[in-house]
């Protein structure tokens, strides 16, 4: 008998991979808003964070495992193409080089910069997402949600910021753009939890699915265990 896929998980796995590559695009734009100085990357890639929590809180760790993978495997994926389509011959009549190179022809630190982050944060906001829902017996979503993203967040940015522009950047603005990015994230997923707690709440009821962690291998080479 053959296994059904599940409509919710593929899709918010899809809006996951969508967020993540839009965000590593965005990331390369610095914006200022009242004064503050942030990656254009904040307007979206808090959503993926949400995502997580919304998985590893209906279908477990294991599960948000293979949508972190497949999180990286498209972002580099796609990086990959950006740089081959920079090192191709343009068209004489075409004048959008420089533009096209700014945004796709990321520097090889940027790219490791932004996978790494990437990968530490997103498995540190699951871990700490399933290790709650145990510890709580299922409750307290809202707090383990908050904590999960401060943990992921922080993980994320104390990765990204110091690789990505260290040296480029003086240390002391670098680090008030780190901080302010992991308040501003944090707080979009305060604002966001009505809608995420209904979100969980509807796809638990739908799914027939809420997973607790029990006697589960939390190493995240483990792609096969599903």
């Amino acid at each position: 008998m053959q296994e059904k896929v599940s409509v919710p998980f593929m899709l918010l796995g899809i809006l996951f991979n969508v967020c993540l590559i839009a965000a590593n695009l965005l990331e390369t734009k610095v914006i200022q808003i009242f004064g503050l100085s942030l990656t254009a990357g904040v307007i979206v890639f808090p959503v993926s964070y949400i995502i997580n929590d919304c998985i590893a809180e209906v279908w477990g760790f294991k599960k948000a495992r293979f949508i972190i993978w497949s999180g990286f495997l498209m972002n580099f994926f796609v990086v990959s193409l950006g740089l081959i389509a920079v090192n191709l011959p343009p068209a004489p009549f075409w004048d959008g080089g420089e533009h096209f190179n700014f945004v796709f022809g990321m520097a090889p630190r940027i790219v490791v910069a932004s996978l790494s982050a990437f990968l530490f944060g997103s498995f540190l906001n699951a871990y700490v997402m399933s290790k709650m829902k145990i510890a709580h017996q299922g409750r307290h979503f809202s707090l383990r949600a908050i904590v999960s993203t401060i943990a992921g967040e922080t993980a994320d940015s104390f990765i990204f910021f110091p690789i990505a522009f260290g040296g480029l950047i003086a240390w002391k603005e670098l680090l008030i753009m780190m901080l302010i990015q992991i308040v501003l994230k944090t707080l979009y997923e305060v604002v966001m939890l009505p809608v995420t707690r209904r979100v969980v709440n509807f796809v638990k009821r739908i799914d027939h699915n809420d997973v607790y962690d029990n006697d589960i291998s939390y190493s995240i080479w483990n792609v096969k265990e599903l």
